[in-house]
């Protein structure tokens, strides 16, 4: 599956969603990023939803651009996020305070040492932390892209990708 059989194949009621995926994928519908990053944090996400059809549209409309590499990097953001952000969301949502001064003991090691740009796994970190729902990593991950001289415009358009992927995949779950 690529992008336009994606896009040709959501029902009618996702129209919208029809025209934001062929506008956020470009780097003038998600301005402050280039192609490379647009397409890795459309991959993370599109993994973040599990749905197969998305995940091959977006590897096929990221394949000119992403290394093996990246495409690791990508799978390793989304799985990593997928622990942390139940681990983070619980001890961030917990009236108890205690949850959250406890050491997580969890391993995360890849977040050290992500096999590509680091500011690309954070803002593939950034995207899969919004699909899954996760303030507490968002926060995180836009502080420290921030931190990086990442624009407050990228994260945006980051988050802005992430949801029309999500919503790409939603719709063809209840068609």
């Amino acid at each position: 599956m690529n992008l336009e059989n994606l896009k040709n194949e959501l029902p009618d009621f996702a129209k919208d969603i029809k025209l934001n995926l062929s506008s956020v994928l470009s780097e003038t519908g998600s301005p402050d990023l280039n192609q490379k990053q647009i397409d890795s944090i459309a991959l993370a996400s599109a993994y973040a939803t599990r749905n197969t059809d998305v995940i091959a549209a977006a590897t096929a409309h990221g394949s000119a651009g992403l290394t093996a590499e990246d495409i690791y990097a990508a799978k390793a953001a989304a799985t990593i996020m997928a622990m942390n952000n139940v681990y983070y969301r619980f001890t961030h949502t917990m009236s108890d305070p205690d949850y959250a001064a406890m050491p997580a003991k969890l391993r995360m090691n890849v977040m050290a040492t992500p096999g590509m740009d680091k500011i690309l796994f954070e803002l593939n970190s950034l995207a899969v932390s919004a699909i899954n729902g996760c303030g507490k990593c968002m926060n995180a991950h836009a502080e420290q892209l921030e931190k990086s001289g990442t624009s407050k415009q990228a994260i945006q358009s980051a988050i802005r990708i992430a949801s029309v992927i999500h919503a790409a995949a939603l719709a063809r779950e209840i068609r």
